[in-house]
């Protein structure tokens, strides 16, 4: 609805109606700062030509008034506007928020290496990826998304050799135990550095489809991939395909990539093939021995991905800004499409940063336990079947983990602390969680009475009550927000501010002891409130709880 004001604001402004000068403001419902550019071209007072401009304006439908201070001109909506929020977000339901783009797009996330489990620095990128999926596919998008199983790179061999060499304890979480015999293999490999050809046949044998040495690979990168299924599925993160590089050579797209740089004359054919790039410097595509490298690879898949979908989505590490440009001007060379690429910076400790190498990190299953130990101390007092306090200890620290990650922008770093990771009073998904639930049980206490007749008027709106709905119109526009941004993390700050000024609202607003008129007039506030949170908790991944 907030999308319907802004553009009749547009439209009233006629002329003056330039998009790029509105601005959310805590002053009015939307500002133009149109009048300090117009007023520096035309050497005139931004305060007089405001007032000038506003005085000419006509008002629309949702355009109750508009005033000029100080050189803005300041739009707020009318009650017409507040009454058709509440209408809209009560008939569209589960759907509120839903822009009906249309069009399909592909998002590639998670994609770490199948070496050892996933840590708390790779599921940033799974929480990120699986937000911006929701969020796509909540404004009508047709989603797919993609784990890319890098099952060719060195670590990959060095963990086979490593499994070849000590075996698997079975008795361990898959990814765990793969773990644990690459980084013992890792350490032989440091003292006994003429192992490193052992390492580099096994790349070369796999690459060239050798029968005994791909089942190995397969082993290993199937045994660990098992055990990151796990830990996503408990983190709510779901992807549609597996995409195993390997694939790209066995299906000759790697051999597309040679003959389109060929054609154009772009490869120095040495002992190595490589190319000079304007802007990423020297790439190399295929060693001396003939195996390609993963830009080669990754290259091929990025043509697949041109053949096959209209719009992707690449999740990456800010440690890989250097190869997204490498990428995206390789792509261009070869008059293909790049993918719209999200960097994210890492999770680091307060001691440091993590090694899956050296065994330094913290893995997502032990996070995930930890959190949910200290959800279930927190509601071990609350009187509730315990079956149910599990299951709602388990949504509380998958919602406290995927909110925490998601909340902040992706370029800004977390240091994750285990303190304040634990620290349920904070305003976390638990904080909205909880509204949610609030307003749920509003609506329970609201059924149980026979009340059932929700009638919204605009005109007994308070200043909280009016606060409050049209945040509410403002859930679309985030969500187109984040479509054009790819920054999940408007959503997570959006849900926080609903919270916020619901909480306000019926703290100090009675709901169900008000005269009837008030009561249903509120009541219809609260179940809006309940839809828009909980549409904007599942498209987190983050369960909506009804009691807690």
């Amino acid at each position: 609805m907030f999308l319907e004001f802004k553009k009749e604001v547009l439209r009233v402004l006629g002329k003056y109606g330039d998009e790029r000068y509105l601005r959310e403001t805590e002053y009015a419902d939307l500002c133009t700062t149109i009048c300090f550019k117009l007023a520096k071209d035309m050497n005139r007072s931004p305060v007089d030509l405001a007032m000038e401009i506003a005085q000419e304006l006509e008002l629309g439908d949702y355009v109750g008034s508009v005033e000029a201070l100080n050189g803005y001109i300041n739009f707020f909506v009318s009650t017409e506007f507040l009454e058709d929020t509440i209408h809209v977000i009560s008939e569209e339901n589960e759907n509120y928020g839903n822009l009906n783009i249309g069009g399909e797009i592909l998002i590639e996330h998670t994609s770490a290496n199948p070496d050892g489990p996933l840590h708390i620095g790779h599921i940033r990128n799974s929480i990120i990826g699986d937000s911006l999926a929701r969020i796509f596919r909540h404004a009508g998008f047709n989603v797919k998304t993609h784990y890319y199983v890098n099952d060719m790179g060195k670590q990959m061999a060095v963990a086979v050799l490593g499994v070849e060499k000590f075996g698997v304890d079975e008795n361990k979480k898959p990814d765990h135990a793969i773990a644990e015999v690459y980084m013992r293999m890792s350490s032989v490999l440091e003292k006994n550095p003429n192992l490193e050809r052992v390492v580099n046949n096994l790349m070369e044998l796999y690459e060239k489809g050798d029968e005994e040495v791909t089942k190995k690979f397969r082993n290993v990168v199937n045994k660990a991939l098992f055990g990151i299924k796990q830990t996503l599925k408990r983190l709510k993160v779901d992807h549609d395909d597996f995409i195993w590089e390997s694939f790209f050579i066995r299906n000759n797209y790697v051999s597309k990539i040679f003959e389109i740089l060929n054609n154009k004359n772009l490869i120095k054919k040495e002992d190595a093939w490589i190319l000079d790039l304007e802007k990423g410097g020297r790439v190399v595509l295929r060693r001396s021995n003939g195996t390609t490298l993963y830009i080669t690879r990754d290259l091929a898949y990025h043509l697949w991905k041109n053949e096959n979908f209209r719009d992707f989505i690449d999740i990456l590490g800010s440690d890989h800004k250097m190869y997204g440009d490498q990428l995206t001007e390789l792509l261009k060379l070869m008059d293909l499409k790049p993918p719209r690429i999200v960097f994210f910076e890492f999770v680091s400790l307060p001691e440091g940063s993590m090694s899956t190498r050296e065994g330094r990190f913290i893995s997502a299953d032990e996070l995930i336990d930890k959190v949910k130990s200290e959800a279930l101390r927190i509601l071990s007092s609350r009187k509730m079947d315990e079956t149910e306090k599990e299951k709602i200890a388990e949504a509380v620290a998958i919602g406290a983990i995927r909110f925490d990650f998601v909340k902040v922008a992706p370029e800004k770093p977390i240091v994750f602390d285990w303190k304040l990771a634990l620290d349920f009073e904070r305003q976390t998904a638990n904080y909205i969680q909880y509204s949610h639930a609030r307003a749920c049980s509003i609506l329970r206490n609201a059924f149980k009475s026979g009340e059932r007749d929700f009638q919204f008027r605009g005109e007994l709106c308070t200043k909280e009550e009016r606060t409050l709905v049209v945040l509410l119109s403002k859930f679309p526009y985030y969500i187109q927000k984040v479509i054009k941004e790819a920054r999940p993390n408007l959503i997570a700050e959006y849900l926080l501010t609903l919270s916020s000024a619901f909480n306000d609202f019926y703290t100090s607003h009675p709901v169900l002891k008000s005269s009837y008129e008030t009561k249903t007039h509120r009541l219809a506030i609260v179940n809006s409130t309940r839809i828009v949170l909980r549409n904007g908790l599942s498209i987190l991944g983050i369960e909506p709880l009804e009691r807690m």
